[in-house]
């Protein structure tokens, strides 16, 4: 019985030792898989990131826009609010692995909505729509950059494009953090 009681424990001592490396393994594992959008492509617009009051060019509020990171850091989404009440909207954000490229899908609440896809370029990211006909027929696409500035204020200038030629500005924003 004593031999026995030996055994057992002995086995059950090596039993787990390997119960304690495998879940030392599968921890390290689910660490490593947790942060799957932490890669410095998916890191490239978090200077947008934070609760911001936007001004025109002339100074006046333009609105507040707030933008947050979700999903484990695959998802940036942002919160608009129009100083010119009744006005808002929301995009969704994320760096597409497959393509290699940032897609944003803009929302608001006229029902009216934005696709862009782009990259970073040195201190700014620039995104742009597929070509669109306007309300007279001609071809035009939309430009979104939103620059990041040395003192950490960030301007977003919404261009419209006629065969890659600025033709008029939709939205010329800048950003000074609330918080």
């Amino acid at each position: 019985m004593i031999l026995y009681l030996k055994i057992t424990l002995k086995t059950l001592n090596t039993y787990l030792i390997v119960l304690v490396v495998m879940l030392i393994g599968i921890m390290g594992t689910a660490q490593e898989e947790s942060c799957a959008c932490c890669t410095e492509n998916h890191e490239a617009f978090d200077f947008w990131i934070g609760t911001w009051e936007v001004t025109n060019p002339d100074g006046t509020a333009a609105g507040k826009n707030t933008i947050v990171k979700s999903e484990n850091n695959c998802v940036m989404r942002e919160n608009w609010v129009s100083a010119k009440g009744g006005y808002t909207g929301t995009s969704t954000n994320f760096y597409n692995q497959n393509s290699g490229q940032w897609e944003q899908l803009w929302i608001d609440n006229t029902g009216a909505h934005l696709k862009l896809k782009g990259n970073r370029h040195g201190n700014q990211m620039i995104l742009s729509s597929e070509e669109f006909k306007n309300k007279d027929g001609v071809l035009n696409r939309n430009r979104i950059t939103w620059t990041l500035n040395n003192d950490g204020t960030v301007r977003q200038l919404w261009e419209i494009l006629k065969e890659e030629k600025v033709i008029s500005i939709a939205f010329d924003g800048h950003y000074q953090r609330t918080e």
